[in-house]
């Protein structure tokens, strides 16, 4: 019995004549089968992104009233200056990053409440400062319908969306 192996050796089909590429059917459903996939990998990349925003959305509101919070903590400690007949909360959001006079402190070194206030990632123009993209709720405002006032009680979106768990970005 012998047995005989061929190393390397293949077999060359012999020209047929036509040039070597694709059919027409070939391109077709190839490009089908593109559309498709792209019609499942585009929405999904855009509800990543919406969930990306919204996460930001969430921080940036804690951090703003928390900051807020903590002002009022700080006035009602007799740490800030609280004219009469004010609520002690901050009258604008800069007041938050500028500082304010410790009134304990015998140098009287400031507090400061944010590094900076962060933009509203769902406000829709990239100009502007960044205060100007919150809308804000003053103390005598009703929650129902926030408006500005003599100070700044809360802050929430200004975008006319509606997050992915049906609830509108004004009323988070």
């Amino acid at each position: 019995m012998t047995l005989m192996f061929a190393v390397g050796c293949y077999e060359k089909k012999p020209s047929s004549g036509k040039p070597d590429g694709f059919t027409l059917i070939e391109l077709l459903a190839t490009l089908a089968i593109l559309g498709l996939l792209t019609s499942i990998v585009v929405p999904v990349a855009q509800v990543a992104i919406q969930r990306s925003q919204e996460q930001e959305l969430r921080h940036s509101l804690w951090e703003i009233r928390h900051a807020i919070d903590a002002y009022k903590r700080a006035s009602d400690e007799g740490r800030l200056p609280k004219p009469l007949g004010s609520s002690g909360y901050p009258k604008t959001l800069d007041v938050l990053v500028e500082g304010v006079p410790d009134q304990r402190d015998p140098k009287r070194n400031k507090i400061y409440f944010l590094r900076r206030v962060p933009r509203d990632p769902l406000y829709p123009d990239k100009d502007g400062e960044d205060t100007s993209t919150w809308g804000k709720r003053s103390y005598s405002s009703e929650a129902s319908d926030p408006q500005e006032g003599d100070d700044v009680y809360d802050v929430y979106s200004i975008s006319t969306k509606i997050g992915l768990n049906g609830t509108p970005y004004r009323k988070w």
